[in-house]
């Protein structure tokens, strides 16, 4: 299938052609590990895993890439409020995370690359970068020269605005309305403190030639990306609230660099809402993975949930939207454990379900074509055999549903109203199926025989 996806740097949908034939390099930014990652990260993860899986079962070799970032300004300012070093201290966030991406059914990346290990690349990338003159030593760090790229703010189209000559922002998080000079590299703070200012955290360092400091929060993307991925990858993905500042300056820093395009698709999943606002650590708003278990949900309840939603499109959380999607998966997952051991299945909606796949990962419209085959009369072995294939995109799990055993005595009396509807003995297959209803057991007559559900 030919692949259409919205690319934010052309601002329209193209068809996708890897660099490397069936090759695809695929980045993805991972997470800051100052903190528990919330449904709203994993709206973004949950995303570019869909994307992922689309890719490989067209048959691509996808190569995919997160960073971990686990040095910048909250995980220092995090680490010494706890009085503990920054390893330490986002170790135990890391390991939430990949708990929490094993329940939602998020296949490994093939590398999950930490800035802290990646410190010697970063140093090589940001000696470029002053060599050719786009980046200036400052006395507080290194900072990139966003006048020396000329293409500044095409991806987020702030191409039009007037940036400030000379205005340098030193800290990770900064206005997205006012574009600057970013940090590449960041030198110790001074051990001196001024009458009436406050003593900042020590910050962890590495020697480099141009000054002992550490990374900027946007240079290890870059650098990682190009160790793991090559000069130009295919894909670069994460949420629309990085397309600025963050991508833009791995842009301008990356093709500086090399004299090449950096990313050929760019994708940005929009934003998960919750009570109408952007779900966010700074507002407060926020839910975990935990919190929804705590309230009896399965994690993969809101995986259904992500996928009910365009990914260009908010999305506003609610429990009661929460509550209906695991209704709709539980439904999906006791169909499925009454159906027949899969075998051929049913072409025509396997090929519908892709084209709407491919088609900027419709997954919404994917859904409904599936929901189309749960409630089809094809044969109950054929349906299990496609459901299992749109499953391994959709990523639900529904391999892993064990089959409905019946109720001890169900077989016979369903055997026996089989026989009495042959014999049009209407009112004994009633007065059977009455009994298998109070036993739990749901029949549905098909022109294959009877369908029999558990009722939950």
């Amino acid at each position: 299938m030919k692949l259409k996806l919205y690319n934010t740097l052309t601002r329209k949908i193209e068809v996708f052609e890897p660099v490397s034939g069936k090759k695809v390099g695929f980045y993805a930014c991972g997470p800051t590990v100052y903190d528990f990652a919330h449904i709203g990260n994993f709206r973004t993860y949950i995303f570019e895993d869909v994307l992922r899986r689309t890719l490989e079962t067209a048959g691509y070799d996808v190569n995919f890439v997160m960073n971990i970032t686990d040095v910048d300004d909250k995980i220092i300012r995090g680490a010494a409020e706890k009085g503990e070093d920054i390893g330490t201290f986002a170790a135990k966030y890391e390991k939430v995370f990949f708990k929490d991406l094993g329940k939602l059914n998020i296949k490994k990346a093939n590398a999950y690359p930490r800035a802290t290990e990646n410190i010697e690349e970063i140093i090589k990338l940001i000696e470029k970068l002053l060599k050719k003159g786009v980046a200036y030593k400052a006395a507080d760090g290194i900072y990139f020269d966003i006048s020396k790229f000329p293409g500044y703010g095409n991806l987020s189209g702030l191409e039009k605005r007037t940036l400030k000559a000379g205005a340098r922002i030193c800290a990770d998080q900064y206005n997205k309305e006012n574009p600057g000079d970013f940090a590449l590299w960041k030198f110790p703070p001074s051990p001196k403190v001024a009458a009436g200012q406050v003593k900042k955290e020590r910050e962890p360092s590495w020697k480099a030639s141009f000054g002992e400091g550490r990374p900027g929060w946007h240079i290890e993307c870059s650098a990682m990306s190009m160790k793991f991925l090559g000069e130009t990858i295919d894909i670069h993905a994460g949420g629309v609230d990085l397309i600025f500042p963050h991508h833009e300056n791995e842009i301008a820093q990356s093709e500086s660099a090399t004299g090449k395009k950096f990313v050929n698709f760019w994708l940005e999943s929009e934003h998960l809402l919750s009570l109408g606002q952007k779900m966010s650590k700074s507002l407060n708003n926020f839910f975990t993975l935990g919190d929804l278990e705590k309230k009896g949900f399965d994690p993969l309840a809101f995986r259904y949930l992500v996928l009910t939603a365009h990914w260009q499109k908010q999305l506003n959380f609610t429990w009661e939207s929460l509550q209906a999607a695991q209704n709709a998966l539980s439904s999906l997952r006791q169909e499925i454990s009454s159906w027949d051991e899969p075998k051929f299945g049913c072409a025509q909606y396997e090929k519908e379900f892709f084209e709407r796949l491919s088609d900027n990962l419709d997954t919404p419209q994917a859904l409904a074509v599936l929901w189309k085959l749960v409630k089809s009369r094809e044969k109950a072995s054929e349906k299990h055999k496609s459901i299992l294939e749109m499953d391994k995109v959709l990523g639900l799990g529904l391999d892993k549903i064990e089959p409905a055993e019946l109720p001890e005595g169900a077989k016979e009396l369903i055997d026996e109203r089989e026989k009495a509807r042959k014999d049009k003995n209407w009112d004994k297959a009633d007065e059977l199926r009455q009994k298998l209803e109070k036993m739990g057991v749901e029949i549905e007559d098909t022109p294959e025989g009877p369908k029999w559900l558990l009722k939950s």
